[in-house]
């Protein structure tokens, strides 16, 4: 058990126990630079407050976290709805938490759910390592990744395999003789963009097509403006493309709007593959083909996970569920 005391990290940081309790509950009154100092004392001393450290010796609370990067994708607020159908049957509440892919803003949740004693957590983690994964079991928070990543088999997991759905869309594409297609993604250095850019590639390859004769646009966030955004950029280029496959729904529906506008017919003129088979994907002005990733089925097979880590002989899972391509209208 963590034996750090409030006391330890006042010291350390050169404040008054005051200060250090504000900073844990009322940041945003602390200055800045003062409560940067105080957070690095809490994390060189491992500093667990006493809620958590209640949860450490076995008296844990009703609350789990169910922190993503942003709610508003439907995609995840399936997995959310998933997550929190299951956990009501048990008793537990779902706490929701948007962490716009900041590690900042990641961390100031994990900590005030330790405070309060969570059950533990469902992320998809800002930046997933060894040392940020085992701060959280210092917390005593258990964890289930909602990440697609073979390194940590000491973590359970959850997640679609993203490099076949991928694939799959590609592969789609090229059977419909498109030559040249894009593929639009959102930040670069999130897994779900990774794979699923291995993934068109894996496709090409197996065509027999060189990797460079995919035109990869990246843009900063998995949203309809940003699809919209992608579209002017791939209509206005000098050699137009003559498909394209976005990362997620959000940026196809926004990518096919600026095609309307352009005056193109999908998929005529340009055929077009999401990601995730979202509600909206089906009712689109063309109805959209998409990678179906079943978000309601993850989110239940997470939180069972969670709550499985008690249980006697638990062991560790990743599961990796298979996507399907969904065929529409827009290509």
């Amino acid at each position: 058990m963590n034996t750090v005391g409030i006391k330890d990290v006042a010291s350390r940081a050169g404040v008054s126990i005051a200060t250090v309790s504000n900073v844990i509950n009322r940041p945003e009154k602390v200055a800045p630079a003062t409560r940067e100092r105080v957070e690095e004392a809490i994390g060189v001393l491992g500093y667990v407050p006493n809620p958590a450290a209640r949860q450490l010796s076995g008296s844990r609370g009703s609350i789990v976290g169910l922190v993503v990067f942003d709610v508003r994708n439907p995609f995840l607020t399936d997995l959310a709805r998933g997550a929190e159908d299951f956990l009501h049957t048990t008793g537990q509440t779902v706490t929701l938490c948007n962490t716009d892919v900041l590690p900042d803003k990641e961390e100031r949740y994990l900590r005030q759910l330790a405070q309060h004693n969570a059950v533990g957590v469902l992320i998809t983690p800002a930046d997933l390592n060894r040392a940020w994964l085992d701060g959280l079991r210092d917390r005593g928070l258990r964890v289930v990744l909602l990440h697609n990543s073979d390194a940590y088999p000491d973590v359970c997991s959850v997640a679609v395999d993203d490099v076949a759905g991928a694939d799959a869309a590609v592969t789609h594409l090229l059977a419909r003789g498109h030559e040249r297609i894009a593929f639009v993604t959102g930040p670069a250095h999130m897994r779900q963009s990774q794979d699923r850019l291995a993934g068109s590639r894996q496709a090409l390859a197996r065509a027999g097509r060189p990797a460079e004769t995919l035109e990869v646009v990246e843009v900063s966030a998995f949203t309809v403006d940003q699809g919209r955004r992608a579209g002017e950029q791939l209509l206005t280029a000098g050699e137009r493309v003559s498909a394209v496959f976005c990362a997620n729904d959000l940026l196809a529906l926004g990518l096919m709007q600026t095609a309307f506008r352009a005056g193109l017919r999908v998929p005529r003129d340009l055929a077009i593959v999401g990601y995730d088979d979202i509600h909206s994907a089906a009712t689109a002005g063309v109805p959209l083909t998409s990678v179906h990733v079943g978000g309601y089925d993850l989110g239940q097979a997470a939180a069972r996970l969670l709550l499985d880590e008690d249980g006697p002989g638990h062991v560790h899972q990743r599961l990796v569920f298979p996507p399907r391509l969904v065929e529409r209208s827009s290509t």
